[in-house]
């Protein structure tokens, strides 16, 4: 019986913690990361501030877990499409489509999670992110150079300059307003992409084409 109590009270934790997180996910998708208090993740979540503090003692402790769990979330999206690909360029085009699927879907959030400027402590959570989006998207390079579908370069150089394009494309200040045409602006970045990293026009505009539009901007 003591077990089952505490698993019972291990399990009751944990929900908390992700309601928590929920809550907070909620609030940065609306106003972004400076949005994000104790006081309104408590209520959000249906807790006391007292027991937000238990499980993270500061806002910063908060918002570096947020960001773990977004980059979690979204390097999972982008393994799962890529997985699923006949291809290693497939693969590639399947993963760029995905993250400009996604960030538009929840481009605020995005934008805190990626862009927006944060407490300077938070600076190494956001830079484990953007590596991590680029380690992901130089790995899909790097195996599309090895089978001979990219031409020889520097897969981390590029890796870095697309993500680059996506963040500034997609949610950066000088990103086009995508709104009702969001497929769209996933399409034609998704082919400035392959171009860029050298694949010929008509074969980028077929892969463009072949690859699953994600679900996210697919018409209701």
């Amino acid at each position: 019986m003591p077990y089952r109590r505490t698993e019972n009270v291990a399990r009751r934790l944990a929900a908390r913690h992700d309601a928590i997180i929920a809550a907070a996910r909620q609030i940065a998708g609306e106003g972004g990361m400076a949005a994000v208090q104790i006081a309104s993740v408590a209520a959000r979540a249906g807790v006391a501030a007292g027991t937000v503090y238990r499980y993270f003692p500061a806002k910063t402790d908060l918002v570096a877990t947020l960001l773990e769990e977004i980059a979690e979330d979204e390097i999972g999206a982008l393994r799962r499409a890529a997985a699923g690909a006949p291809g290693p360029l497939s693969a590639l085009s399947a993963a760029i489509m995905t993250f400009a699927a996604r960030a538009l879907r929840e481009r605020r959030l995005a934008f805190a999670a990626i862009a927006e400027p944060v407490d300077a402590e938070l600076d190494a959570a956001r830079l484990a992110f953007r590596r991590s989006l680029a380690a992901e998207f130089g790995a899909r390079i790097t195996a599309a150079i090895a089978e001979g579908r990219l031409p020889e370069q520097d897969a981390g150089m590029a890796a870095a300059a697309l993500t680059g394009l996506l963040i500034e494309g997609l949610i950066g200040p000088l990103a086009p307003d995508a709104s009702g045409r969001e497929r769209e602006v996933v399409q034609s970045l998704t082919l400035t992409a392959l171009r860029a990293l050298g694949v010929a026009d008509a074969r980028a505009r077929g892969l463009v084409v072949q690859t699953v539009m994600p679900a996210d901007v697919r018409a209701p």
